[in-house]
């Protein structure tokens, strides 16, 4: 009977180890879900890569970032919120980044739904005014995620840190250069949208220019998207066209179409959120810099380390969250230009200048500062 007993229990046991054998592991389930995330996955290599594996060492954290319309290939705004994710990636190899190119403004919350509805991600970034109300009702219904938002106030939410840029003050400096800087007193800008987070672009590049009081006019025009660099490049034909020698670009993508036409006159142009002077450096003369990458690059690192601060944080010239760059252009810009701009940077920075954010209030900066 022993042996009939054992002999039972030897055929038993082998029948379990069959049968475990024919299990997928729980780890291998785990990952397999994680493949049907709502958007393309992004590794250290490449955009359009596979999510790039677990590190050998370290606790993994998990990010999605949700880019703004236009996606990767701006050479600005999308390109440096990435250009951030890929920065924490290289820092700490532990982490991984899921990017998100939404091809409309109406894709935004269902994106930002899904991917908190699926629990995986540590935290999810989000960017632009367009996308605030999404982020506001999401992240108010899933009270556990944690949430960045760059370039958008989302006020005192206890799970989303928010991140806006004074971006009037380097359009400021911008705008006092090109005014030096132009031969036929007249410049002009072509804007994304004719919409507030635009306009403080645009009311620092008008107000800089009064500044320098050598009687420079500046010019205005809209393209409507931020995807379309024909529109942007016939603009700008037009304000070349109307005697402007010096046209800035503040319209994301649409942008490219700027240096476009800058090229086709053989004129100048200024850039917007990244060194876009490398773009075309016989005319693109100077750019102006958010130091976005950086921002998004602390957001991950302090969101892994525990530290990342919930509420509205504004950054400016004296945060370094802005600043402005003639480097990598072959445009001579003299130095004695470059100083004045320097001592008005610091103006700034001293609280000596308050430079306006909306277009309403041009005139009376104008008439505090540049009529007396």
């Amino acid at each position: 009977m022993k042996k009939i007993f054992a002999l039972i229990l030897s055929l038993v046991l082998a029948l379990a180890l069959v049968g475990c054998a024919g299990e997928p592991a729980a780890e291998n389930t785990a990952g397999a879900d994680a493949t049907q995330a709502p958007a393309e996955s992004a590794g250290t290599e490449s955009p359009a890569g596979e999510e790039s594996a677990a590190p050998a060492e370290g606790e993994a954290y998990k990010v999605a970032i949700v880019l703004g319309v236009g996606g990767l290939g701006d050479e600005s705004f999308n390109d440096s919120m990435y250009d951030g994710c890929q920065l924490a990636m290289a820092e700490d190899p532990s982490i991984t980044v899921q990017v998100i190119e939404p091809t409309e403004v109406a894709e935004f919350e269902g994106h930002y739904m899904e991917l908190a509805r699926t629990g995986e991600y540590d935290l999810i970034i989000g960017s632009g005014f367009d996308g605030v109300e999404a982020v506001t009702k999401v992240s108010g219904l899933f009270p556990e995620q944690q949430f960045m938002f760059v370039d958008g106030d989302c006020g005192d939410l206890p799970n989303v840190a928010s991140f806006t840029f004074r971006d009037q003050e380097k359009a400021f400096l911008l705008g006092y250069l090109a005014a030096q800087t132009s031969e036929t007193g007249k410049i002009g800008v072509v804007g994304g949208m004719d919409i507030p987070s635009i306009n403080m672009f645009v009311a620092g590049y008008e107000a800089g220019a009064a500044y320098a009081g050598n009687g420079t006019t500046v010019e205005r025009k809209y393209v409507g998207a931020w995807n379309d660099t024909s529109t942007g490049k016939e603009l700008a034909l037009a304000l070349y066209d109307s005697g402007c020698d010096i046209v800035y670009q503040a319209a994301g993508g649409s942008g490219l179409g700027v240096f476009a036409a800058a090229a086709e006159k053989d004129l100048l142009a200024i850039g917007s959120d990244t060194n876009q002077c490398l773009i075309d450096p016989d005319h693109v003369f100077a750019s102006g810099i958010r130091t976005l990458n950086y921002i998004i690059r602390d957001g991950i690192l302090s969101g892994k380390a525990g530290t990342l601060e919930p509420g509205s944080h504004s950054v400016g010239l004296a945060e370094n969250g802005v600043t402005y760059t003639c480097e990598g252009s072959n445009v001579a810009v003299p130095q004695e230009v470059i100083d004045s701009v320097e001592a008005v940077k610091q103006e700034i920075i001293d609280g000596k200048l308050t430079v306006p954010s909306t277009l309403d209030d041009v005139a009376s900066f104008i008439e505090t500062y540049c009529n007396k």
